[in-house]
């Protein structure tokens, strides 16, 4: 008698997942690109794959700003990284330079730890993840999110942005506000009171439900 054949394994389906930097970049296409972008970051999730080239300068920022050094492990952080890095790091340290100066009297200022939480957004989770949290000498605090692609923000990116991590800020750094600091150019963008949030949650929800859609869908 032959032994009836298995039928292989197959990987579940992951489901619908974004991270605040997938999500915000997928708000910012049109057309045939979103689908294209939501396919391969869907391909991605089911193979574990990712690497985060910024990890050792978002570090020596840090560092920076911890220890009141005003720079000094930015510009060191050049010629420590991997040589791959290094034309990437070089770039981004002027922009950073300006951010730090942007903040006033090192001493007056104090790093402050954030945490990532998972927001939903109607059916989809979204990972809000700050890279850190600044707190001034008057009490006030920010919640901090940095932008490193060499093209600046859309208004688009900003607002989901903004509008994301102040939705969970309760979470994330209680009565901070959110910031996104666009690195290359050292630029701080802040809410804009003027926005209405029941308008930016209606269109994010809606861009959120289109996003499970076609992750549902992609080969």
């Amino acid at each position: 008698m032959t032994a009836p054949v298995s039928a292989a394994p197959t990987s579940p389906t992951p489901l619908p997942y974004a991270t605040l930097l997938g999500f915000t970049r997928y708000v910012d296409r049109t057309g045939p690109a979103k689908a294209n972008f939501v396919g391969g970051l869907r391909k991605q999730r089911a193979s574990r794959s990712g690497f985060n080239p910024h990890g050792q300068f978002v570090k020596a920022l840090k560092t920076d700003i911890a220890f009141h050094t005003g720079g000094t492990h930015l510009s060191d952080v050049v010629n420590i990284v991997k040589p791959r890095w290094r034309p990437l790091y070089a770039s981004l340290v002027p922009g950073a330079l300006r951010y730090l100066e942007s903040l006033g009297d090192p001493a007056a200022i104090q790093l402050t730890q954030t945490r990532d939480t998972l927001g939903l957004l109607g059916g989809l989770p979204v990972k809000v993840n700050p890279h850190f949290g600044v707190r001034y000498e008057d009490g006030h605090a920010e919640a901090v999110r940095l932008h490193f692609d060499e093209s600046t923000p859309s208004d688009e990116t900003v607002l989901a942005t903004l509008h994301l991590m102040g939705r969970h800020m309760d979470q994330v750094l209680p009565h901070a506000e959110p910031v996104l600091v666009d690195l290359r150019r050292g630029v701080t963008h802040r809410r804009d009171p003027g926005v209405k949030p029941e308008q930016v949650e209606s269109w994010l929800a809606g861009e959120a439900a289109a996003f499970s859609a076609i992750w549902s869908t992609a080969a």
